[in-house]
């Protein structure tokens, strides 16, 4: 929906904070055809929250109950003064029983429109999100959350999912395939103020939930790839779910006065104008910065075709005409990210829920139903194919200090063996003219700044475990085959893994042979641990598994003999920055080596930590003053600088090792004129680079400005000099952290 245009665009409560979007299902035949399951009593744990719905009719006594939990304290004056002024007016509402269901919409949709706009008094912490495993909510219970996404109502995200049969029978055994088990048991919903815990709240529909035709959910043949919207004109929720139901495909719309409600039948919609079948292929909901929704997806046969449309905006209840932005090769799991004012629509292979690239299309402006461009491979899908997941969904941070995209892959696959866990979550970044995927196994993420890092425990070799290819390879994805004699071909991963999983590498031949297979990756600089499963047949003459550095210096783990998997490692490898290469290489007669579950573990305990540097404080030089009369700095002033053109205000910083880092500069730029205020970024007395300090619209009114340089080991000058007369913004303090990899 249309938002009121009193909240600034940074912080809207409708914008996607997420992309709805979760795992890419094919409609096989045999969901086509597929009969209606037997409906049975729902377990007590996939029961639904006791609502009391004649008491609160809209929802907003519940919405005022949550948002009274708040505390001062945690938040900033300024952002505190509208939202307690809000809740007070809701809560008026809530009290007046004549009240109409349209005054219940406009208090409520106010009240999370300033719980959005809340602003943290502190910087946050970073916290960490570990890949390749099966994530629990805070009672330690699994998250059951195919086909879903991630959504920002107020201060809080919410995560919807699908809770299908099969997720159970593949978390109790992942080491074989579950075909088809996809019956339906409900729709779980998670809240998180941090995107890292998530809390159960409720199962939002059941098999019991009473649709369209005197049916139930029960009778669906078919439920998944849902999504969640606001409707600022009604006050309530709307969800978005494919549904295969009495032989009809479609898009089935439910709603709720909560974003944890029991959601109630809203409208099925078989077809949407302009695409060419009924139903949809894969679809997401997104939320745009001005509050709008729109329905992504494919035509749901051949999925040849790419529409986006809009829903519509008096009650979100139907998807208004589709406009077509791609036609080209049939993909599945559509979803899609806005990025500097750009917006890209992702996709997977269409090849039954394996795993595989992003291919990208770019919006050539800023209209989200205008033109795209070409497609294109996501940079850093390819060599573990999107960290062995297909596209999932979008989750969009707007934080103090950057902006960050999280892409959430997931892993289907019939529920067979394609690496641990559903849900695997990575930071997106645009470093030039595209978006970088960051493929790591572990990473650490601050709501509050938007800031991440790369986790201590992080694994840096990629396709680790053979696991992306998912059918029988003679060269491995991220893996290149050299051949030093013998056969042209001795590399497979058609072998039963380590843990049970059904891939893994080997190397080997019934003749003579030298060879192997070697993976080329960016590490930082740091002492590792390097580590795999092996296990041997027949006589080898060599069986290693060695890392060399961007320097040329290799470390080698010998493998000794062994007829069963058995854990080997070489530990204390100093490597230095850069391109290293993994290579597992072999060499016998008639002889075979089998590696799985690799790893290259940094072990020096530096997890990168920014470092802050006072405008106000020695050795810092400010030409200007020191001041402290406009509110919302840190430390005990910031550098007011002298209007003149290099007048500058420098700092000296100190880094452990040569490197690239990135630079935070915050600052205020009030001015009357509104005009931005440019600099030289000076580096140990080089001009590395420009910088413009925009208005941030009030000199109470701070930003930060990312930047990266190149630092020397030791001491070194990061020097910001003014260009014009105006001279600098107000500068607050500059932060220094290594970038991330």
């Amino acid at each position: 929906m249309t938002r009121t245009s009193r909240t600034p665009v940074k912080r809207r409560v409708l914008t996607a904070a997420a992309l709805l979007f979760a795992s890419v299902l094919a409609p096989q035949p045999v969901l086509a055809t597929a009969q209606p399951v037997a409906e049975t009593a729902p377990a007590a744990e996939d029961a639904q929250v006791v609502e009391d719905t004649a008491a609160d009719p809209h929802g907003l006594k519940k919405t005022v109950a949550d948002y009274r939990t708040r505390v001062p304290a945690k938040y900033t004056t300024d952002s505190w003064k509208p939202f307690a002024k809000a809740l007070t007016t809701a809560d008026d509402i809530v009290k007046n029983p004549s009240a109409s269901a349209t005054e219940a919409a406009a208090a409520k949709t106010a009240l999370i429109t300033a719980a959005g706009d809340l602003d943290a008094a502190d910087e946050g912490t970073f916290q960490t999100i570990t890949n390749n495993t099966f994530w629990n909510d805070t009672s330690g219970n699994p998250i059951y959350s195919q086909g879903g996404g991630v959504f920002k109502f107020g201060d809080t995200y919410y995560w919807y999912g699908v809770h299908y049969r099969g997720a159970e029978s593949y978390r109790a055994n992942p080491t074989r395939k579950y075909d088809g088990e996809v019956s339906f048991v409900s729709i779980p919903v998670y809240s998180s103020r941090d995107l890292v815990n998530w809390k159960f709240e409720n199962r939002v529909a059941t098999r019991s939930t009473a649709i369209h035709n005197g049916n139930t959910l029960a009778a669906a043949g078919w439920v998944g790839r849902l999504g969640v919207g606001y409707n600022e004109n009604t006050g309530k929720y709307v969800l978005a779910t494919q549904a295969y139901v009495g032989g009809e495909h479609g898009v089935l719309l439910l709603q709720g006065n909560t974003p944890t409600a029991n959601f109630t039948y809203g409208y099925f919609q078989g077809q949407i104008v302009n695409s060419p079948t009924t139903g949809t292929g894969d679809q997401t909901v997104f939320t745009d910065d001005d509050g709008k929704d729109y329905l992504i997806f494919s035509n749901r046969e051949g999925r040849s075709r790419g529409f986006v449309a809009k829903f519509r905006e008096s009650d979100s209840l139907r998807i208004e005409p589709a406009v077509e932005i791609r036609r080209g090769d049939g993909r599945e799991g559509n979803a899609m990210f806005k990025l500097d004012g750009r917006y890209y629509h992702a996709a997977s292979d269409l090849h039954g829920w394996n795993t595989s690239v992003n291919y990208v299309n770019e919006s050539t402006g800023g209209n989200i139903q205008g033109s795209y461009s070409s497609e294109f491979v996501l940079p850093g899908t390819e060599m573990d194919y999107s960290h062995v997941t297909q596209t999932g969904f979008f989750v969009t941070v707007k934080g103090t200090k950057q902006n960050t995209v999280i892409y959430a892959g997931d892993r289907w696959a019939d529920f067979a063996w394609n690496g641990i866990g559903y849900n695997q979550w990575v930071p997106i970044t645009k470093t030039g003219a595209r978006p970088q995927f960051h493929s790591v196994s572990q990473w650490q993420f601050n709501i509050t700044t938007g800031e991440w890092r790369v986790g201590p425990d992080n694994n840096y070799v990629l396709n680790p475990d053979f696991q992306a290819d998912r059918v029988s390879v003679s060269t491995l994805t991220g893996w290149t085959n050299f051949r030093e004699s013998g056969p042209t071909s001795f590399v497979t991963n058609n072998v039963a893994g380590a843990n049970g999983s059904r891939f893994a590498m080997q190397v080997g031949a019934g003749q003579s042979y030298a060879g192997g297979a070697r993976q080329r990756i960016t590490i930082p600089a740091g002492t590792y641990k390097m580590s795999l499963y092996a296990k041997t047949s027949g006589s080898l003459s060599a069986a290693q598994m060695t890392v060399t550095d961007a320097a040329g210096n290799a470390r080698t783990l010998n493998i000794p003999a062994s007829s069963g998997f058995t854990r080997r490692e070489l530990a204390n490898i100093p490597l230095a920055a850069g391109t290293a290469t993994v290579t597992i290489r072999a060499a016998s007669g008639n002889g075979y080596l089998t590696v799985d579950q690799l790893g290259l573990v940094r072990t020096d305990g530096t997890t990168p930590v920014a470092q802050r540097y006072e405008a106000e404080s020695a050795p810092a030089v400010c030409q200007g003053t020191v001041d402290s009369n406009q509110g919302g700095f840190t430390g005990t002033g910031f550098c007011n600088g002298t209007a003149a053109v290099g007048a500058y205000v420098q700092f000296t910083v100190n880094a452990v090792q040569a490197g690239v880092v990135v630079l935070g500069v915050r600052f205020a730029n009030g001015h009357s004129s509104g005009t931005a205020r440019p600099a030289n970024l000076v580096v140990n007395g080089s001009v590395v680079g420009a910088v413009s300090f925009e208005s941030t619209g009030a000199w109470t009114t701070w930003s930060t400005k990312s930047l990266t340089a190149s630092l020397n080991a030791g001491s070194n000058t990061v020097r910001l000099e003014p260009t014009t007369a105006d001279g600098l913004p107000n500068v607050d303090h500059l932060d220094v952290a290594p970038a991330t990899a």
